[in-house]
């Protein structure tokens, strides 16, 4: 008798290979699916979609670390699906519920976002050649776009008609806009999530943090996003002000304070290319 011929690893590293790329375009189709409810004046699905994706984003890369199936196609092929997903899905969103109305102003607002979330994303993509940096250089451009959706789901359904006709808010708005944009670009350090790190004499507080956080989520979800990308987008600055204070005062900061320079990221020994979150 013949033997049964069994599996092969060979397939099964292939799928697993697979998977990761797999979410990202989950990612992708949300994004996708976002910039079709914006057109069709569906901004609380649009809204919902990029937070999805914001979801599928976080997945992608902690599974190809996991697997081992990490690659430059990864890479590549994640900023491109954020390019989508967190830069034309939030753009065409804020035009088409606020902006449009603004006429030069809110076209322009809504490309400067889509421009500086694509810069920041090809800024990541070289940073990320070079591995042990502790943190972001500018704010990640799916933390703006979490702060839009989750701040547009908050109005809800009164965007595009009562919602936003103030003209102080309008204009807020547009602020806003140009603000989460240069910050984007900007060399401002943002904390990793990863790079957290909880002593364990301050375990039972967090647990307890995180029950509260937990049970505000579930009561006031829209807000609590809103929130939570509220804060950390105004954690850069802070942490930035802070660093600088510091210089000026004539202490030493480690160098892993430091942002990496794009010039010295260029010059790196070719190490191998990991795919990361948070771009």
């Amino acid at each position: 008798m013949g033997k049964v011929a069994g599996p092969d690893p060979q397939n099964n590293r292939r799928a697993v290979y697979l998977l990761p790329n797999m979410i990202t375009s989950l990612a992708l189709f949300s994004g996708f699916f976002s910039v079709v409810a914006s057109l069709n004046g569906q901004f609380v699905k649009a809204a919902v979609a990029i937070l999805v994706a914001g979801l599928f984003d976080a997945l992608d890369g902690r599974i190809a670390r996991l697997t081992r199936t990490a690659s430059p196609f990864g890479v590549q092929y994640d900023s491109l699906s954020d390019v989508i997903a967190f830069g034309m899905a939030p753009a065409l969103l804020m035009y088409t519920a606020v902006l449009k109305p603004l006429g030069r102003f809110g076209w322009l607002g809504a490309f400067l976002y889509l421009a500086c979330g694509a810069l920041r994303l090809a800024r990541f993509n070289v940073q990320a050649q070079k591995a042990g940096q502790k943190h972001f250089t500018g704010l990640p451009i799916p933390a703006a776009a979490g702060l839009v959706a989750s701040g547009l789901l908050i109005v809800g359904n009164g965007v595009g008609s009562e919602g936003l006709k103030s003209g102080i808010m309008k204009v807020g708005v547009v602020a806003g806009v140009y603000v989460l944009s240069l910050l984007m670009v900007s060399r401002i350090p943002y904390p990793g999530l990863k790079q957290v790190v909880i002593p364990r004499r301050k375990a039972f507080q967090v647990l307890a943090g995180v029950v509260i956080c937990v049970v505000i989520a579930a009561n006031y979800p829209e807000k609590f996003l809103f929130g939570f990308a509220l804060f950390y987008t105004v954690l850069g600055p802070v942490i930035g002000t802070w660093i600088l204070k510091k210089l000026a005062g004539g202490e030493v900061i480690p160098m892993e304070s430091y942002t990496l320079e794009d010039e010295d990221i260029l010059e790196g020994d070719g190490e191998e290319v990991v795919r990361h979150n948070g771009a």
